[in-house]
């Protein structure tokens, strides 16, 4: 296989890198505008779109938001004092810090969700090319 990186492979790279920062922007936008901050409300859809039989766990938590297991206590703290979530001890072992939405956090992630998936639907033909792009290029190498 060939290795050498090309011109069309970093314009397809950065292509699609630019939509998906820019869905990023426009999703923390819409959570400052919703009077939270946007790690709070990556954090609650994490809780929520957990894949099934993954516990809502720090451990697993720190690992769905790509930040450190500290980091995420910390989050998990602000985000349980601005009525967002709520955590409570797992039955099984005491050690593990379970996290849930609250009905305050489900409101709000509905609504943003509502927000964010418009503008994915808006922005999905322009990332589907870029994706495409991208894939073509790494074929060609």
């Amino acid at each position: 296989m060939n290795t050498k990186i090309t011109l069309d492979d970093y314009r397809a790279l950065a292509e699609f890198r630019y939509h998906i920062r820019r869905f990023i922007c426009v999703s923390e936008q819409n959570a400052r505008r919703a009077g939270v901050h946007p790690q709070q409300h990556r954090l609650v859809l994490a809780v929520k779109g957990l894949p099934p039989g993954q516990a809502p766990s720090i451990r697993n938590l720190a690992n769905r938001l790509q930040i450190e297991h500290h980091s995420t206590v910390e989050l998990v703290d602000r985000a349980a004092r601005c009525g967002l979530v709520r955590r409570r001890r797992d039955r099984n072992d005491g050690r593990v810090m379970l996290v849930s939405a609250t009905p305050r956090g489900e409101r709000l992630l509905a609504e943003l969700s509502r927000r964010n998936r418009e503008e994915l639907n808006t922005a999905a033909p322009a990332l589907v090319k870029a994706l495409r792009a991208l894939s073509r290029a790494r074929r060609s190498s």
